[in-house]
């Protein structure tokens, strides 16, 4: 089955990431892109594929003939956390299936858009799916075992690529099945790294991928400090998150052939065995 894509987010390195695992994995890209508004370039070669960037004022000009070209395609966001839930619109308003990898915008409104259009799309806050399995992990213990930290303080270190906007998706939805077992503790108290010396000296990330990272930290400490547990992962690079994204695309596009297609997450994904 041919899977056309199109991955907006181009010429950022993320999209173009994605585009080229895309196209290794045998998926058809279509050669045009969502970009911000502020983007100079006037299209970018991926993967041997010379793609256009369409900007919001322009988007609404071409879609329709995109989509007569390729009725059937995925798209893939990996924008900007201004532009997610004005993208989601547009993917809904002109029907277009859709896998949400960038994070941040306003979640809660995001998941009610497809929810109430029963949208047929990926979202998540980590498209890793070893870090999805982590999730699913901590949300079984929230589920579970919540009163298994009582009286525990909770601390959150999340470093990341200087360039990124806002805070990790991950983070937040860890916190909340943190919160659920009675934390006391918001998305606020979340602490950011972006300084680059403290990423290399405090966080001990490789310099190679300081402008591309993960690193996150989930420190529980009884209250008179005598036990600590410790949530680690770290991940160097994108190609993680590129690997799962287009799981997730193959999964959306089984679902669609099926006729089963509705608002789906990376746990839906990773329980259908589907992911490589």
């Amino acid at each position: 089955m041919s899977v056309y894509v199109m991955v907006n987010g181009i010429p950022g390195n993320m999209g173009c990431m994605v585009a080229e695992t895309c196209v290794a994995r045998g998926l058809k890209l279509v050669p045009y892109s969502l970009t911000g508004e502020i983007i100079e370039e006037k299209e970018k070669v991926v993967a041997g594929v010379k793609v256009e960037l369409l900007k919001p004022s322009t988007r609404e000009n071409v879609i329709a003939d995109v989509m007569k070209r390729y009725p059937d395609m995925i798209c893939i966001d990996y924008t900007h956390p201004t532009a997610v839930n004005d993208n989601a619109v547009f993917y809904v308003k002109h029907g277009i299936p859709f896998v949400m990898g960038t994070t941040g915008g306003d979640r809660v409104a995001l998941q009610k858009l497809v929810e109430e259009k029963n949208h047929p799309s990926v979202i998540a806050p980590n498209m890793a799916k070893q870090i999805v399995a982590f999730q699913t992990m901590i949300e079984f213990l929230a589920t579970e075992f919540p009163t298994a930290f009582s009286g525990y303080k909770l601390s959150v270190v999340e470093s990341h690529q200087k360039t990124k906007a806002d805070t990790s998706g991950t983070a937040k939805s860890v916190v909340a099945s943190f919160q659920k077992m009675g934390f006391d503790f918001s998305e606020n108290d979340i602490e950011l790294v972006r300084d680059e010396k403290q990423q290399l000296e405090r966080m001990h990330v490789p310099s190679e991928v300081l402008n591309g990272h993960a690193f996150h930290t989930y420190s529980l400490d009884s209250a008179d400090g005598s036990v600590h547990f410790e949530f680690q992962h770290n991940v160097c690079g994108r190609h993680v998150y590129a690997e799962g994204t287009v799981d997730a695309v193959s999964f959306l596009a089984e679902k669609l052939k099926e006729g089963k297609a509705r608002p789906f997450n990376m746990m839906d994904v990773l329980r259908s065995g589907k992911m490589r």
